[in-house]
């Protein structure tokens, strides 16, 4: 059984890893139409200064970055951010740097830390699907809301 098992999960990941690689181009998730609804009067309720995407998040640039080069879905990415709920509640923080490959990362985040370059601070709003969606995580419950403040330190 396990002379089985480790080659079909070695086909699995090098086929998915394989298929990131072939595909470095932009995500195009966009959030459902209710789900935008409630961040908009959450933004219009809090007078938040912020760009509304196309995608259904918001997003605020508070400093583009160094250069023109921005990270892809295909990029390592080093960051600093802090995630926070509506309610101001933190649920996790990292300030000394954290590397990541963007892929692997919530969908709001591959879709807006592209939209700054390194050196670049972006606070975004997303709604629960471009989130964690229905499923609680440690200290966000289902269908949250999520805010994040986020530095691309290196990519």
């Amino acid at each position: 059984m396990k002379k089985i098992i480790l080659p079909i999960l070695t086909a699995i990941l090098f086929a998915s890893s394989s298929c990131v690689k072939d595909t470095c181009k932009d995500v195009t998730t966009a959030a459902p139409a209710s789900e935008v609804a409630i961040l908009d009067a959450y933004i219009t309720s809090n007078s938040i200064a912020a760009t509304k995407d196309t995608r259904g998040f918001y997003f605020k640039i508070n400093t583009t970055g160094a250069n023109t080069d921005h990270p892809t879905i295909c990029s390592n990415v080093v960051v600093k951010y802090k995630g926070t709920l509506t309610n101001g509640t933190k649920f996790d923080e990292n300030t000394t740097g954290i590397s990541f490959p963007l892929s692997n990362l919530i969908i709001g985040w591959q879709e807006g830390i592209p939209l700054i370059s390194i050196g670049g601070k972006i606070t975004l709003y997303l709604p629960p699907s471009l989130g964690y969606g229905a499923v609680a995580q440690q200290n966000i419950p289902a269908n949250s809301i999520l805010i994040f403040d986020i530095e691309l330190v290196s990519f």
